[in-house]
């Protein structure tokens, strides 16, 4: 199996950038192209699971440029696949030019390369790619407001990466080597440059703050793409180097415990839809960081629930709950945005259950408390959906169901891939945690309303925290 994983490395991760190619010179083809990409995605995917072993590739032996793929990259790469089929398959009867499926193979061939880098200078250029094809996603509607966010989005993520880089520079000078195992014997200052770049490309903690507007301010699909994979590009290389270096390996948990709390505290307030989804996009990233072992498959959970929820929310008749809460929405609707809901809270016979119980099981004993209690928090979040009033009928988009029924349908298979999570403690823990937050949701969080300052997000209140942030990371690796 290695023998013939090795050529098709390289012709898998350059097949998305020649069909982007190809749908510039055959713009009546580009939904075809682009669907070929994914199943070749899907299809790698798949084989990299039933390999035993990584499958390593060295590009350049003196500087430590290396290609690795494992079990690990596929729950990655098989995510990226799923979520840009359901984006493909929703805009299929739309009217998208052939300049927008030509970016989508762009970003979706840029996540495939991130999640098979062992480097730190080859992740940069997958990531400062996806970074431009990213924003031309964003932009694409070319209103003033989708332009600005997109440059905002892109002003925030060079600057992450220029920290980032200086890092990679570092690590290359201490050990003549760009290796992500070079971080073991790299200076504090280059783990914190590096750590800081992907916290806040990954939407972790303070630095993530950028990722609310930029979420929910994109369309639809776009939406649900970033939320569902493009924001996992910094995710995965800190769950990489956290299992590799063992002095990585708390600092990440921190942040991950950190940003559960910290995302799902906004989002139990949140009254508009595609911000709430957006805060509670952090939140699940500190999910995955709060144990590497099992981040993976809850990357896998979270970009199939979370996608589908952005293409949910698009056909919702308003954004915001209160005005939702005064209207009936299509049956169909809502049975989708309930299962979904009803996954991400953690309820049996769907993966989020299996993620989550994963995940609890694989934390240390002082994160246990902090990590039940963000659980709670998503329940309360998910119970404005749940609760909304239903039985109305509406026009469905016609690539609604195709999209929405390959991410539930990946949700139920998901269930599993981890059958030691169904035992009667975890199911009962798993029942009182989600009826204790709709509980709480009724008496107390559906009756109020708090509205947050936004301070935090704004663009120079990013930047002055990632400074911050670096004198932090400093402290804690010195420590």
């Amino acid at each position: 199996m290695t023998a013939i994983l090795h050529p098709l490395i390289i012709v898998w991760i350059g097949l998305p950038f020649f069909l982007g190619f190809l749908i510039y010179l055959i713009p009546q083809m580009d939904r075809a192209f682009a669907l070929v990409m994914v199943v070749a995605s899907a299809v790698f995917a798949g084989l990299l699971f039933v390999q035993p072993t990584s499958v390593d590739l060295s590009l350049l032996d003196h500087f430590g440029v290396t290609l690795s793929a494992d079990v690990l990259s596929a729950y990655f790469i098989l995510t990226n696949a799923l979520v840009t089929a359901a984006v493909l398959l929703y805009c299929w009867w739309s009217e998208k030019s052939a300049f927008f499926y030509a970016k989508l193979a762009i970003a979706h061939g840029s996540l495939n390369a991130a999640f098979i880098c062992a480097d730190f200078i080859s992740l940069y250029v997958a990531i400062e790619v996806l970074s431009i094809a990213a924003f031309l996603l964003i932009a694409y509607p070319r209103t003033d407001r989708t332009i600005w966010v997109g440059l905002r989005y892109l002003f925030a993520s060079n600057t992450a990466m220029l920290f980032y880089l200086m890092g990679a520079a570092l690590v290359y000078q201490a050990n003549h080597s760009f290796s992500f195992a070079g971080l073991q014997v790299a200076p504090p200052e280059a783990i914190a440059l590096i750590l800081l770049g992907l916290l806040a490309k990954g939407g972790i903690f303070l630095p993530g703050l950028w990722l609310p507007v930029t979420h929910s301010e994109a369309e639809t699909p776009v939406s649900a793409l970033l939320s569902g994979v493009v924001v996992k590009v910094g995710v995965f290389p800190l769950i990489r180097c956290a299992l590799l270096v063992e002095e990585i390996n708390p600092i990440v948990r921190l942040f991950g415990v950190a940003t559960a709390l910290l995302g799902v505290s906004y989002a139990v307030f949140e009254k508009d839809t595609k911000r709430m989804l957006a805060f509670h996009t952090i939140s699940q990233m500190g999910f995955v960081l709060a144990a590497p072992v099992a981040g993976g498959f809850y990357a896998l959970t979270h970009g199939l629930v979370k996608s589908c929820l952005f293409l949910i929310s698009g056909n919702l008749p308003t954004r915001n709950f209160k005005d939702l809460q005064q209207k009936t929405i299509d049956s169909r609707i809502w049975t989708a945005l309930a299962i979904a809901s009803l996954s991400i809270s953690g309820l049996p016979l769907l993966a989020g259950f299996v993620a989550k119980a994963w995940t609890l099981k694989a934390v240390l004993p002082w994160q246990v408390f902090a990590m039940s209690l963000a659980s709670v928090g998503t329940a309360i979040s998910f119970a404005k959906f749940i609760f909304v009033p239903r039985g109305g009928e509406q026009e469905i988009k016609p690539g609604f169901a195709g999209a929405v029924g390959l991410l539930l349908g990946g949700l139920v298979v998901a269930n599993l891939v981890y059958p030691q999570a169904y035992t009667l403690a975890e199911m009962t823990k798993a029942l009182i945690t989600i009826g204790g937050g709709w509980l709480t949701y009724l008496l107390v969080f559906g009756r109020i309303t708090v509205k947050l300052p936004r301070m935090l997000e704004q663009f120079e209140q990013l930047i002055g925290m990632m400074s911050l942030m670096l004198i932090l990371l400093f402290w804690m690796v010195v420590t």
